[in-house]
């Protein structure tokens, strides 16, 4: 897919992956909405780009973006849809393990009336991570969503064809959702990466590298993209 001028929907794009996500959907020449639950997060976005407030678990308000933004090429969520249970499973809250779910049902209301909207050689990209695949103790609910979604693509890219879904899964990733700062939160990604392949955090940027190949890429659908640092193989 040519990116130039096409019609795109960033969910979760006010900050981290997502607003990575849209600079540079935006540097390629694509008009470029960006939605977040707090569109206060972003004080400056280019020419090309639209700011809209959504929650995605809100199936009404979603109907209505898409009705009021469609018809579009590109689909776009890397929004978390809420919080995530973390710690040994045989101690976990179950109700926060059901609760963080909410990811992937973020996720189907934005393909599930996206889908509507979306141009027969359109392209959607969800962000899964690598727990998905590599579950260490206490990530047992992480692990639970991203395998669902990923379980997800796989399943709908052949119901969708010749419409595309992919799969994009970050490694450790430096965001803004680790509240940490200057030397502590520097530990912080050293302690967690020293043992991966390339042994720092990633960068928002390199993740939205990936996502912008599976847009671009028109041979590729139904799979997963690994942008991890190697440490699936660590």
């Amino acid at each position: 897919m040519d990116i130039k001028q096409k019609k795109a929907l960033v969910f979760g794009g006010t900050s981290g992956i997502g607003l990575a996500t849209v600079k540079q959907l935006s540097e390629l020449g694509a008009e470029v909405t960006a939605i977040g639950r707090d569109i206060n997060k972003v004080t400056h976005v280019p020419d090309n780009v639209t700011l809209k407030a959504c929650d995605v678990l809100d199936k009404e308000a979603l109907e209505a973006l898409f009705l009021e933004c469609g018809p579009i090429d590109i689909l776009v969520s890397a929004a978390t849809g809420g919080s995530r249970a973390i710690g040994p499973f045989a101690e976990m809250d179950m109700e926060a393990y059901q609760a963080s779910f909410a990811k992937l049902w973020g996720y189907t209301h934005v393909v599930r009336y996206g889908l509507e909207q979306l141009s027969d050689s359109g392209a959607i990209v969800l962000v899964s991570g690598t727990p998905a695949r590599y579950c260490n103790p206490g990530q047992i609910a992480i692990s639970s969503v991203g395998g669902a979604v990923e379980a997800f693509v796989r399943g709908v890219a052949k119901e969708i064809k010749p419409k595309r879904i992919n799969t994009v899964s970050p490694g450790l990733i430096d965001t803004p959702m680790v509240a940490l700062e200057g030397e502590a939160r520097d530990a912080h990604y050293q302690k967690l990466t020293a043992k991966n392949l390339i042994p720092r955090a990633g960068l928002p940027d390199e993740v939205a590298q990936g996502i912008i190949f599976a847009i671009q890429n028109d041979f590729v659908t139904g799979t997963t993209i690994d942008v991890d640092g190697g440490l699936l193989l660590s």
